[in-house]
């Protein structure tokens, strides 16, 4: 059987996507909650409520680096295992935390141990994938983040309606111990599991980071930085132009349009290559945030978010690809770790500088602004691609002599 013909959907890609999925879930979840419960529960402020949003991003940016050595010494599914049960441990610690200070130390360490476990199942799922349909599985792969954006908060907000956050922190918790029981299912190929023995003392860059797949990693944080100003402000965009009541199908329609798309363009990819998939989908993308800043109806607003999920859903799968491709098998764990430390710095640098400027800026102008970026973004990937090509035909003529 070729590489081709061999099945995507095996049962460790199943297990890995939904461990994937729950761990998202729970994200996404405490990302739109956790402000409301400082506020209504602990008596806190928008401000407090924000920070707890940050400060789990920049400790998952903190141990990204670190991830892949982690992986690479221990072995993918025992880091797997351990990162899982944390991330769930933690959890569980919610429904015990009653002042600010507390949540706000419990939040770094729940961004370390994601950090670390969104780093393994992406290092992993694309061992378990055949290599010649990796971009389609990729594809597939991200489909549960993505699919988790609209799920984790319908879930959050809806159970708050009805419930107390005591309920909602318990319902996660549950969520979270079947993700580490279906994380067990999951068999990552021997070859690429083997821990590395203990060697050398002395660390370089190459223990934090996979050089090669910087290149790509820096294009997909330029990206993340303009995608940034959809999930940081696109709620408050929508209630200033008076459509709070429909920016909560703005995702819904993303997701839709991005599962719909997602088999058509991971196997193009596979087939015909990067470039035939990532040039249209920058140049949609920017589309949809330019549509966005001409927003004035409900009705443009969800086609900015068929546009956004039709041109941005595509790229994070593609680049991710692109980034374990540039490397050997057996450091997918760091490809995939500086691949997400750039991606994940994109977003909380985008959300950080696109905060300030709209002191200065009104919203229509913030997506203009950004709408620039995935146009400025096809120059740099197609002199990526040429260097790329010039230094592979380098590489034949060198074996070829």
């Amino acid at each position: 059987m070729t590489d081709k013909q061999q099945p995507i959907w095996t049962r460790s890609f199943v297990s890995i996507s939904l461990t994937h999925f729950m761990v998202f879930v729970a994200f996404y979840t405490l990302l739109t909650t956790l402000p409301m419960y400082v506020i209504e529960e602990l008596g806190g402020n928008e401000a407090e409520g924000g920070l707890l949003v940050t400060i789990m991003l920049i400790s998952a940016i903190i141990v990204r680096p670190f991830s892949g050595k982690l992986l690479e010494a221990a072995g993918k599914k025992r880091i797997l295992l351990v990162s899982v049960l944390l991330f769930a441990v933690t959890t569980c610690l919610y429904m015990w935390v009653d002042e600010f200070s507390g949540l706000l130390v419990l939040r770094f360490f729940h961004g370390l141990s994601f950090g670390v476990v969104t780093t393994a199942t992406g290092a992993i799922a694309a061992d378990v994938i055949p290599p010649a349909r990796r971009g389609e599985g990729l594809g597939y792969f991200a489909m549960s983040m993505n699919i988790a954006v609209v799920v984790g908060p319908f879930i959050g907000l809806t159970m708050l309606q009805y419930t107390s956050f005591l309920s909602l922190f318990m319902a996660l918790s549950l969520i979270m111990a079947a993700g580490t029981v279906i994380a067990c299912l999951v068999h990552v190929p021997e070859e690429l599991d083997k821990a590395k023995p203990a060697g050398k003392q002395r660390w370089s860059i190459h223990d934090l980071f996979e050089v090669k797949a910087l290149p790509i990693a820096i294009i997909s944080c330029l990206v993340a930085f303009a995608y940034s100003s959809i999930i940081s402000f696109i709620s408050v965009y929508a209630s200033s132009l008076g459509l709070s009541a429909v920016s909560s199908y703005f995702f819904v329609v993303f997701a839709m349009i991005m599962i719909l798309t997602r088999p058509y363009l991971g196997r193009a990819f596979d087939v015909k290559g990067a470039s035939f998939v990532i040039l249209p989908c920058l140049l949609i993308f920017a589309i949809g945030l330019a549509a966005l800043s001409i927003t004035h109806s409900a009705w443009m607003l969800l086609v900015s978010a068929a546009l956004i999920g039709l041109g941005y859903g595509s790229l994070l799968p593609s680049f991710q690809t692109m980034a374990v491709q540039t490397a050997a098998n057996q450091r997918s764990g760091h490809a995939t770790a500086t691949f997400f430390t750039l991606y994940d710095s994109g977003i909380a640098l985008g959300s950080y500088v696109l905060g300030m400027l709209v002191v200065y800026m009104d919203f229509p102008n913030i997506y203009l602004l950004c709408a620039v970026i995935p146009v400025a973004v096809m120059g740099l990937f197609f002199f990526y691609q040429a260097k790329s090509k010039q230094r592979d035909q380098g590489v034949s003529l060198r074996q070829a002599e």
